[in-house]
């Protein structure tokens, strides 16, 4: 039920939004007060020029669905012929379509952002990485690495591509040049790279590789299995964080030491897949929060609140100038973070 009495001595107020920033058909949440109109009907929305449908209101919260071809702008709701502050929404902008990765891009330092093209079990692409360039120009980079999942940088701007249907960790040189550089990765999924260049696979099937500059393979550490991948970000403490969906609905992010040793990080998220970290030790997961779907930020402290609002993430990865791409099953998207990342190497 909703209640609201107006005046032009209560005109409604937006006191926050959350969270800052969404995809197209992602969710919002406004907080404030005499946000709901007298009666049974909903309050007016904008974003920018596009109305907002309002999925939920009363006099302290408003819910808005951030519709198709919505950008970013200014919300501003309208009640009873009175019209409410403004708070701005971050939207994110499509940079490319019809992709198909199943875990995080990556960008280097002059802003390309590379995106795997991963495909059905088994089907070999035409193309398998695709690179977007700071103009948002898509060509192919590289074909011929079957189901290719995984993506990292090392510090000269090779990249490595995880084919899981393989279990082969490929070298893709800046010219597209492309070489293996390790086999017998089991169903090789995540990839990240530790400060002193060693490289880390997240076999799904419960094996976390590490492999030395010279190609020396260890066993890392063992977790429970997937059922879908092993994403993998390292802090600046060089510890490993690691998500996994499993069949659980209450996920765990776990947290490698350097010798090894796992524990607990963070518990409580939906399907965790990609992740990046910011400069200030927080991290950023592709995962639902209490039943809403997005990005999820957690502090280091371990506090969780949803950064970004949009379903069918699969990962993510911070830009140089501080805003942020993400990905879902079919589509790549710029949004406008404001947050400076940890960029991978």
């Amino acid at each position: 039920m909703k209640f609201g009495i107006h005046s032009a001595e209560h005109a409604p107020h937006i006191a926050s939004i959350a969270p800052e920033a969404a995809l197209p058909g992602g969710e919002v949440e406004l907080r404030g007060h005499a946000l709901a109109p007298a009666g049974y009907h909903q309050p007016g929305a904008m974003i920018g020029e596009q109305n907002a449908p309002v999925t939920m209101s009363c006099p302290s919260k408003v819910s808005l669905h951030v519709p198709p071809g919505t950008i970013s702008g200014n919300v501003q709701l309208r009640i009873d012929g009175h019209s409410s502050n403004t708070v701005p929404l971050s939207v994110g902008i499509t940079i490319a379509e019809e992709m198909d990765p199943v875990a995080n891009p990556v960008a280097d330092a002059e802003g390309n952002i590379y995106v795997a093209f991963s495909g059905a079990r088994g089907q070999a692409t035409p193309v398998s990485v695709f690179q977007i360039d700071p103009e948002y120009q898509v060509r192919p980079f590289v074909s011929g690495i079957l189901n290719a999942t995984g993506l990292a940088l090392d510090a000269e701007g090779n990249l490595y591509v995880s084919s899981r249907h393989e279990g082969t960790v490929y070298r893709v040189t800046p010219a597209g040049a492309k070489s293996v550089f390790a086999e017998g990765m089991g169903i090789a999924t995540g990839l990240a790279f530790d400060r002193d260049g060693f490289l880390y696979v997240g076999d799904r099937s419960g094996t976390i590789f590490k492999i030395a500059p010279d190609r020396q393979v260890f066993v890392f550490a063992t977790l429970e299995p997937s059922v879908s991948a092993y994403h993998l970000a390292f802090n600046d403490t060089g510890t490993l964080m690691v998500s996994g969906p499993t069949t659980s609905a209450n996920e765990t992010i776990h947290a490698i030491a350097h010798d090894g040793g796992i524990s607990s990080f963070y518990t409580g998220l939906g399907r965790p897949q990609g992740m990046a970290f910011d400069v200030a030790g927080n991290l950023y997961v592709a995962a639902s929060l209490h039943g809403r779907r997005g990005v999820v930020k957690i502090t280091p402290s371990r506090e969780a609140s949803l950064a970004i609002s949009g379903s069918g993430i699969v990962g993510l990865a911070f830009l140089p100038d501080e805003d942020a791409v993400l990905a879902t099953r079919d589509t790549v998207y710029h949004v406008g973070l404001k947050v400076a990342g940890r960029l991978l190497r």
